[in-house]
């Protein structure tokens, strides 16, 4: 019995072995020599120190076609497991390009369903770790049902627990399809690609000759495409970068935010140094935003895309709250398309987890011109009213300078639902800018002036008294209260705390149809 003992002891070691051998030494030296670390390694920075559990080892791949008999390799190319990040649990799967370069297959994706059924059960986020040459060939139909029964659980999953997807190497054809679905995408700087169609693909059709980082690497998707979240030099601190993100995230859309103490601040007295009274004067309101937040708690989303619109996630007395906020710096703070979905997809995720959102107004208008109409501005800039009309998180507004015609409206306006809005005393609230304004109401009597340089100036001022001043708002009761920009955090915090309880109900529907 002993002997029997020691034997199957023996034969699990070695089975054990295996599973950590991945796809042998030489492949691991590969791995780290590109920059990469291992599938484990990476699991084990995305934990918390000694907290991962792996799952489903020895799962192996029962394709025998094309000398996958002599190929196959317990795990099939996919570390799966759970968790503590924050001390608080999580799910994740990270794909092994040691073995197979870390294509699917039925078995790899059986196995990363069984780390999302669980991630749902426990209502814990899921972090998927991407490093794929894509669907495994000698398989067929099977790769490609695994990836259909992984789209399916993300779409189940989205609006539910946080999905976030790390993109570590190639992510290749069909394969960037659950990363497009989940909430979050990080990309490494170097070694991260994601397209639909690789290079050789590209040549063959149109003659371009084409690298895979100018066709899909990180910097491609955080500023063009607009599909990457965050990018991070290395593999070790993309997964910091998860980590300090779920920071700011419940566990689900039944939690809430955990509190996080930090170093509360009010440094408003500085913004009228920062903010400069004339409206076609930049600033950066990046800078705004640091003068009331909790220190260092601004977490930037989408930084280089649609640099017009900033968009993240920051603490006030603890609590996560969401920014959105027009950027004077880039196209005035105007509205265009790729800022319209930016805005309306981080609205509906905060809304999705009930974080509360914070929205500063600076914007001059939708942007204009045959481009931005031809390429669907009205569908686009429609997403965003159609998010904040949606959302039933708390909802403040702060309006600083300018708030013109449509897009004053698309910014949550008192219409679309705001709870709260105030604004500052230089405030400019109105159809449009008082120089358009009064070259179209004005036109007939400019024309007919014997001095039509004076009518126009005289006409100027009276529409700037009437309009350009956020008081006739007030007393309409489209702003609540006209503040001092001294009192921006005192009064933003104390309209959050008074929302905390807030629970607004929209009328039953399966869902709503956005202007996608």
């Amino acid at each position: 019995m002993e002997q029997q003992w020691k034997n199957s002891i023996d034969d699990l070691n070695q089975r054990r072995e295996n599973v950590a051998a991945a796809g042998g030494s030489e492949r691991i030296a590969k791995q780290h020599a590109s920059g990469k670390l291992t599938a484990r390694e990476r699991m084990e920075a995305l934990f918390d120190d000694g907290t991962f559990v792996e799952i489903n080892d020895m799962i192996t791949s029962r394709a025998i076609d094309f000398g996958m008999d002599k190929k196959k390799r317990p795990g099939d190319g996919v570390v799966t497991g759970y968790g503590y990040i924050h001390g608080r649990i999580a799910f994740a799967a990270s794909q092994d390009f040691t073995v197979g370069g870390g294509s699917l297959g039925e078995a790899q994706a059986m196995k990363i369903c069984r780390a999302m059924d669980k991630a749902m059960e426990m209502k814990a986020p899921f972090i998927s770790i991407n490093d794929s040459g894509g669907a495994r060939i000698e398989e067929g139909i099977d790769g490609l049902s695994g990836y259909a029964d992984i789209f399916y659980r993300n779409t189940i999953a989205s609006g539910v627990i946080p999905q976030i997807s790390v993109i570590l190497g190639p992510c290749a054809g069909g394969a960037c399809y659950s990363p497009a679905i989940t909430d979050y995408i990080f990309m490494a700087e170097k070694n991260s690609q994601m397209y639909i169609t690789g290079p050789a693909v590209v040549k063959s059709v149109t003659g371009e000759v084409i690298s895979s980082a100018d066709l899909g690497g990180a910097a491609v998707h955080s500023s063009t495409s607009g599909v990457a979240h965050f990018v991070y030099p290395n593999d070790l601190s993309c997964l910091n970068g998860v980590r300090q993100l779920l920071g700011y995230l419940p566990q689900n859309n039944q939690d809430r935010p955990m509190h996080v103490e930090g170093t509360t601040r009010d440094n408003c007295a500085s913004i009228s140094d920062i903010v400069p009274v004339d409206s076609r004067k930049p600033y950066d309101v990046r800078a705004v935003i640091d003068t009331f937040v909790d220190m260092n708690s601004f977490f930037e989303v989408q930084a280089d895309f649609a640099k017009n619109i900033v968009v993240g996630f920051a603490r006030l007395d603890g609590d996560t709250i969401g920014i959105i906020a027009n950027q004077s710096q880039c196209m005035a703070g105007s509205l265009e398309i790729n800022a319209s979905d930016k805005a309306a997809r981080f609205i509906r995720f905060c809304d999705c987890f009930n974080i509360p959102l914070l929205t500063l107004v600076d914007v001059p208008a939708f942007l204009p011109g045959s481009q931005q109409e031809h390429g669907g501005i009205i569908r686009h800039g429609a997403k965003m009213l159609f998010a904040y009309s949606e959302a039933t998180v708390p909802k403040v507004g702060l309006i600083m300078r300018k708030a013109y015609g449509g897009a004053y409206i698309a910014m949550n306006s008192k219409g679309t639902g705001a709870d709260v809005v105030y604004a500052w005393p230089i405030a400019e609230i109105a159809v449009m800018g008082a120089s358009g304004a009064v070259s179209i109401i004005g036109k007939k009597a400019i024309e007919q002036a014997e001095d039509p340089k004076a009518k126009k100036e005289e006409l100027l001022d009276e529409y700037n008294k009437k309009f350009m001043n956020p008081y006739i708002a007030a007393e309409h009761g489209y702003v609540d209260e006209v503040i001092l920009p001294e009192e921006t955090r005192e009064k933003i915090a104390a309209a959050f705390r008074m929302l905390k309880s807030k629970d607004r109900v929209h009328p039953a529907k399966k869902h709503g149809n956005i202007p996608l």
